[in-house]
């Protein structure tokens, strides 16, 4: 409830700050001066602790009414005051004069309203404020999620009499407040989220009352007295349960609408719907079973009826003759009656319709929507509808459009999509069509005067079709069409179809990725000057024109998977912004003096022969590039090929802003592990950047606790929920995360010794082709799965029209948004498959991809492509052609599971002590035994090369930063110097020790109360609630000379270990840090931020081209949110002069299980 009122108080918040804030007046020398969190929030100034803005103990003072004054004895210096005979008054110095006049012009607004409304939701109310009781002409009063009880608090309200608009929805109430009853001047009451089970007869008292919002309760009847309420217009029931239409509201004859959705009906019986006034009828989210038909002379009334989300198969509503609009999307229709002599919009898309029965025509039908249905051809009716706007028959069955509808005077968009038509009408009269999408059919050609008969279409997608040409633009050369937008991808179109595409004057944006094209003449390139957006990805092409220059307005170039060997003259463009040209043979890069101040993004991986000055290129927010073979780990597989490798790839939406992130590591916890991710935030960048950063190494520590447990991928998405911190309070965002370990098989034993283990929340995916056909490994939870639905009811969560929990996210198991908890939870769903040599390879892709692809077609799209990051390009190039505006990523993995790889293996050697201990001179964490097994390149994760604690120190502070950024105690020997490359200077500490990492958690009570003075802030610190907590990341990398490693404390050195300290990581490598591979050919080098928010790999050696003094500065604090309530086996908390006292004991306590247990038993000791 906390994690709510944060977040509805910070929609409302004006302006906030941390100032010196001195409270009474300014000339008694008791009253000094402090640091105080200072909010202006809706109408009231908010002052609270610094340490527990959120948690502890709030002054709140009304403005309105009050005074904002100048203090003329200090600069920059406010006094506020409430109004009333007993006002209080507020200093507030401030840092500047610019902050000063802000603060001043905003409160003084506020303070010259008139006092009749008052807003005081979100702020943790037990009992009204006496300063509200200074002005009796409130009129309006909203205390939506507080705390407030009918015999505390509420029965005040009975002081105001003029009161009209009262809002107490979301205080938890269990029963209907009396006193309500008195305030007769009320005309609006909202008592909706509570949980109300019944009403009291004296609401018949309340005869005012025009709007009463009920919905999200826990009524299942309505008393008889609610009928003496003659002027109420709006009852809101939704959200009951309610089993029947209550007889009741038969006698609220001013009452026009009828909300019952997400009850418990069972049965609409239209006649008894005669009987009632309600002109709009929702009943949506109820299964109803039956609907009766009913006289349709007495249900003339009714005019809109919602029946989406009810579970129906067949329903007939021609008896409602003045129907205006019906939706029934989302159920299981087979067959659909609907009158048509009022109807003006219909939706019934996700049904399972093969016949729609409209009698008459309709003649005010303006809008209908049939999508993902079964229809066979386009019913005759629809022609006929002289009124028809918008047609939507995306995903049916449909073989043929009738030429009437494309010659239609009234048709604006048609959406024909995903259906089986194979041919049109060779011409066409005259159109009024200003979008026409035609994508996934069987067309080879488009009608011949389609441009010059459709003037005003303005979009065309006609992609994954068999066409081989495109019509001309126009009879002649000085006309001109509308066409701004064609997208024609995946056809088998020519160089024929180019110079028929020079009419085409105010063409924006076209995509003609993946046909036969060989060449792009020039002179036709020239004549599209308003082209912004180019897509040729997929073609054979050699080179890109130079007349590409006449492009004044390009801003996006994609030409990846060609055959170009020259760099076009693309970055002399003032307006480019992002150039792919990966996948080709390009050998140099001819660069202009200047770089477009505009460019963020040069991908030029998977060109090998590709020979760069990495300095003329730094300027770049965003490049990519190949791994240097001289980098170090760059070729090293021992000699053994292996068994998977992948590609990735990342796509910004139309509003420029990367929303999506990648996790890539081909080498995780060991050569024979690895992990993959991809991570969607919807329409934010904080959520999938922090997963990308963080996943992996919650990861690890899972498997470091518990190798073997079966539930370690659903422990690692709990664990990561509460890691997210304030980030994952506000956002959220979905996630797949796949990981491939080994499993030693011993000879005659049947079965592989690879395990893919996947799990996913929210709407990203993972797929495996297995022997050519698509295996799922993940599922989707929606509110339409019943058994969600009912979890996500019990918790009397709000479902809105778009079927969305609370109005915020469709999926009910989604990384973040912990304030909808418990309705929305982070537990994936898992799936376990053992890999054969029938598997060919799998992939992961964000909610965008999979919107667009199903599965069978992603697999078919990429089976034949035989490199993984032209097949991770292609994903994205197809997505975005079939009309995707989403952020898009994709992750393709390649395998070669073979027989030899089922052979029996050694396990892994025991992991080295992360504490001081002999490490083998020579030996590497990434070396493979010689025992056959085909190893993954050692260089495509990054574990050696990053920690996390470098990975995740670019995160923003405003999502809760609490790593120390101290350096370590002096160590006992000086190391020498980690062997840094060229430009990775300063990049990381030296090595040390072995090969795992610790970490650390303590707690600590602290006051939270407002009126003590704040402390000055401890550095690693951050306050969460009543516990301030210090979390840490101690990372230990092998040093690559191969010497013994150094102890890391004096302490240590003067007293190792006993061995009750081993390392708690049975892998024999440290946990990789979590960004992407850079043996990846799309990996992305120099970890810089993008500017659309996305962030590029960690690059290695001379691949990196940022500075070190570019490299991102580490923040005091780390990348965490501490927790408000760590886990107890996360810690064991040891105050240091009791320190060598437990070591002794469990020194002892070892020796004595060394004589009674044949084997050891490791722990994990945590300790400061």
């Amino acid at each position: 409830t906390i994690h709510l009122h944060n977040q509805q108080r910070s929609e409302r918040v004006q302006l906030s700050g941390v100032f010196n804030v001195r409270k009474g007046k300014l000339s008694l020398p008791v009253n000094r001066w402090s640091k105080r969190q200072v909010t202006l929030s809706g109408t009231c100034l908010i002052v609270s602790s610094v340490k527990h803005a959120h948690t502890g103990k709030m002054h709140i003072l009304p403005l309105i009414g009050g005074k904002v004054e100048e203090v003329k004895r200090h600069s920059h210096c406010l006094a506020f005051s409430s109004g009333g005979p007993q006002s209080q008054t507020y200093y507030i110095s401030y840092d500047s004069y610019t902050e000063h006049l802000r603060w001043h012009r905003t409160a003084s607004k506020i303070a010259s309203q008139r006092v009749n409304s008052v807003d005081l939701s979100c702020c943790s109310l037990e009992e009204l404020p006496t300063q509200l009781f200074y002005s009796q002409d409130l009129t309006h009063l909203n205390l939506k999620n507080n705390f407030l009880s009918p015999h505390k608090g509420i029965p005040a309200l009975t002081r105001f009499c003029k009161l009209r608009s009262l809002s107490l929805s979301n205080n938890g109430l269990s029963e209907f407040p009396l006193a309500l009853c008195d305030i007769t001047s009320l005309t609006e009451l909202n008592l909706s989220g509570n949980r109300l089970h019944s009403l009291p007869a004296d609401i018949g008292t309340m005869h005012n009352l025009q709007t009463l919002l009920l919905d999200g309760n826990f009524l299942s009847s309505l008393p008889p007295e609610l009928g003496s309420l003659e002027g109420l217009t709006y009852l809101g029931l939704s959200f009951n349960r309610f089993s029947c239409i209550p007889a009741v509201l038969e006698k609220l004859r001013d009452t026009e609408r009828l909300c019952l959705s997400g009850n418990r009906l069972t049965v609409l019986d239209l006649n008894g719907l005669q009987w009632l006034p309600a002109r709009y009828v929702d009943l949506r989210l109820n299964w109803l079973q039956k609907v009766s038909v009913a006289d349709a002379e007495q249900l003339e009334h009714i005019v809109q009826l919602d029946l989406r989300d009810t579970g129906l198969r067949q329903l007939d509503v021609s008896s409602l003759c003045k129907l205006e609009l019906l939706r029934c999307d989302r159920n299981a229709l087979s067959l659909l009656k609907v009158s048509g002599r009022a109807i003006k919009s219909l939706h019934a898309a996700h049904n399972e319709l093969k016949r729609l029965e409209v009698q008459p025509v309709p003649e005010n039908l303006t809008l209908l929507d049939l999508s993902w249905n079964q229809l066979g051809c386009v019913p005759d009716w629809v022609s006929e509808s002289s009124r028809l706007e918008v047609l939507d028959i995306n995903h049916n069955c449909v073989t043929e459009l009738p030429v009437q509808l494309l010659s239609s005077g009234s048709l604006r968009k048609l959406l024909a999509g995903w259906n089986g038509v194979c041919r049109l009408a060779e011409r066409l009269e005259r159109s009024q069509l200003e979008v026409l999408d035609l994508q996934h059919n069987f067309l080879t050609e488009l009608p011949h005067n389609l441009f010059i008969k459709a003037q005003s279409l303005r979009y065309l997608n006609a992609s994954a079709n068999k066409l081989e040409s495109l019509p001309a633009a126009s009879l002649s050369d000085d006309a001109s069409s509308s066409l701004a937008e064609l997208y024609a991808t995946n056809n088998s179109l020519t160089d024929k179809c180019i110079p028929l595409l020079t009419g085409h004057g105010h063409l924006r944006v076209l995509h003609l990725a993946y046909n036969q094209l060989q060449t792009f003449t020039a002179s036709k390139l020239a004549r599209l000057e308003q082209l912004e957006e180019l897509d040729l990805s997929g073609n054979r092409l050699r080179a890109v024109p130079t007349t590409i220059l006449s492009c004044q307005r390009l801003h996006t170039l994609a030409a990846h998977s060609n055959c170009i060997n020259a760099f076009p003259e693309v970055l002399q463009l003032p307006e480019i912004k992002c150039v792919d040209l990966s996948c080709n043979e390009l050998t140099e890069v001819t660069l202009p003096e200047a770089l477009p101040p505009k460019l963020q993004e040069l991908d030029l991986t998977g060109n090998p022969r590709l020979n760069l000055d990495h300095k003329s290129l730094d300027n770049i927010r965003c490049f990519r590039v190949d791994p240097s073979p001289s980098a170090p780990f760059a070729s090293e597989s021992h000699g053994a090929p292996a068994v998977w490798s992948h590609g990735y790839t990342e796509a910004s939406g139309v509003k420029n802003k990367l929303c999506v992130a990648a996790l890539a590591l081909d080498s995780f916890c060991g050569v024979r592990e690895a992990l993959y991710g991809v991570f969607d935030g919807d329409r934010n960048v904080e959520v999938p950047y922090l997963l990308q950063c963080t996943m992996g190494d919650v990861l690890a520590e899972e498997l470091h606790r518990g190798q073997r447990q079966g539930d370690y991928m659903t422990n690692t998405f709990l664990t990561m929920q509460r890691k997210l911190g304030t980030a994952g309070q506000r956002m959220g965002g979905s996630a797949a995360l796949c990981h491939i370990r080994h499993d030693p098989v011993t000879p005659g034993e049947h079965g592989a010794c690879f395990t893919l283990k996947a799990a996913n929340v929210g709407r990203c995916q993972a797929v495996l082709c297995r022997d050519g056909k698509a295996m799922q490994l993940s599922a989707v939870h929606t509110v339409r799965d019943e058994a969600e639905y009912h979890r996500v009811r019990e918790h009397n969560a709000i479902i809105t029209e778009d079927n969305k929990v609370s109005g915020v996210t469709d999926s009910t198991r989604i990384m973040g948004y912990s304030f909808l908890c418990p309705s929305v939870t982070p537990r994936p769903h898992v799936a376990t498959v053992t890999l054969t040599p029938q598997d060919e390879f799998f992939l992961l892709g964000s909610r965008g991809l999979w919107d667009m692809l199903s599965p069978s077609e992603a697999v078919e799209a990429v089976r034949n492509v035989p490199d993984a990051l032209a097949a991770a390009k292609k994903l994205v190039t197809l997505a975005q052609s079939y009309s995707c505006s989403d952020s898009l990523s994709a992750v393709v993995v390649k395998l070669s599971i073979t027989e030899d790889c089922c052979c029996f293996c050694e396990p892994p050697p025991p992991p080295p002590s992360p504490g001081p201990g002999a490490q083998p001179g020579g030996s590497h964490p990434y070396a493979g035994g010689g025992d056959g097994i085909p190893l993954p390149p050692a260089s495509s994760g990054t574990a050696s090369e990053l920690s996390s604690e470098f990975s995740t120190s670019e995160m923003s502070s405003e999502v809760g930063s609490t790593a120390s950024s101290e350096e370590p105690p002096p160590q006992a020997e000086p190391l020498p110097p980690h062997p840094n490359p060229p430009g990775r200077a300063g990049v990381r500490r030296p090595a040390r020790g072995g090969g795992g990492f610790q970490r650390q958690f303590s707690g600590a009570l602290s006051d939270n109360g407002l009126d003590s003075e704040d402390e000055e802030p401890i550095a690693g610190v951050f306050s969460n609630g009543s516990r301030v907590e210090v979390e840490a990341d101690v990372h230990c990398l092998l040093r690559r000379d191969g010497a013994q490693p150094q102890c890391n404390s004096p302490a240590a050195a003067a007293s190792p270990l006993p061995p009750a300290f081993p390392s708690p990581a049975p892998s024999p490598v440290p946990p990789s840090s979590p960004c992407l591979g850079a043996e990846s050919r799309s990996g992305t080098l120099g970890r810089r931020a993008r500017a659309n928010g996305s962030v590029a790999c960690q690059g290695r050696s001379q691949d990196l081209i940022e500075e070190a003094a570019d490299a991102p500065v580490r923040r005091q604090g780390g990348y965490f949110n501490a927790p408000a309530q760590p886990d107890p086996d996360d810690q064991l908390i040891i105050p240091p002069e009791l320190e060598e006292e437990v070591r002794q004991i469990i020194q002892q306590q070892q020796q004595q299980e060394q004589l009674q247990l044949p084997e050891h038993h490791s722990i994990n000791l945590y300790m400061f």
